[in-house]
Formats: C-alpha cells, structure tokens, sequence
C-alpha cells in the first residue's frame, strides 16, 4: 500500500497513544514504516474479542456462585490464561488444574497449592477463597 493509502480509522487503541506500525511504498517506490492509528476491521475483531472475554469472565463468576465450578476457574478468565497457562503457571498437570476447579475438590486444597493459584493471579489466598459477590 502507498503511504497516503495507511488507514487511520479511530479505534480503541488511539486513546492509549498506540499506533501500530506498518510498511508502505514512498513516492520513490521505497519500502517505508508508517505509523497507523488504526482500521476499521481490526477495531471491529479487537471489540468482538474483548466483548467474548469479558462474557466468559462474567460466565465463570455466575458458576463460582452458583456453587457449580471454583474460583480458580474465575480467576484463569480474569487473567486471560487458559488451562495449559495456568498449568504451567502453578507447576501442576493440566488435568489437575482441571479438578481443581470441582468446588468440592478446591474446598479440600492445601493452603501450599493456594499459595500457588494466588501468587500466579497476584491476589491473597482469602480473595482466591472468596470472590465478591
């Protein structure tokens, strides 16, 4: 793309003084960097994403107090991590991850294993023990 044709559509990341870096093509038909403010599909994918995240979030929080998963469920979508993350985050199997997250199996923790699932999410083993309602 030419250097006039970089797209410079508003988007969520202009609030922040974020430009994102692209290549173009100068009036010499030299390949250049040109600052991007931003473009309209990728803001339009960026706002999907965080809307799905931030449901996910809200979904895990509903089931933590409905009694149906743990809070280490809660606190992995919080932190954007997955199972495998966390996994390797806390240096346990996945599958153990995994059965942490039965409210009954969590209930039963060691405060040792705690100590691992809050450090990784920066938080103390009380607010791992008892997200607001």
């Amino acid at each position: 793309m030419k250097k006039k044709e970089v797209p410079q559509d508003k988007s969520n990341l202009e609030s922040a003084n974020f430009r994102e870096l692209c290549y173009a093509v100068d009036e010499n038909g030299e390949y250049i960097t040109e600052n991007s403010s931003g473009w309209e599909p990728k803001t339009v994918a960026l706002n999907n994403a965080i809307e799905e995240i931030n449901e996910r979030i809200e979904d895990a929080k509903k089931r933590v107090i409905a009694g149906e998963t743990s809070p280490i469920e809660y606190y992995m979508e919080l932190h954007k991590m997955d199972v495998g993350i966390l996994a390797s985050y806390v240096g346990f199997w996945q599958w153990k991850v995994k059965r942490h997250f039965k409210p009954s199996v969590f209930k039963k923790l060691s405060d040792k294993k705690l100590s691992k699932y809050a450090e990784v999410f920066e938080i103390s083993i009380n607010e791992l023990q008892n997200i607001s309602k």
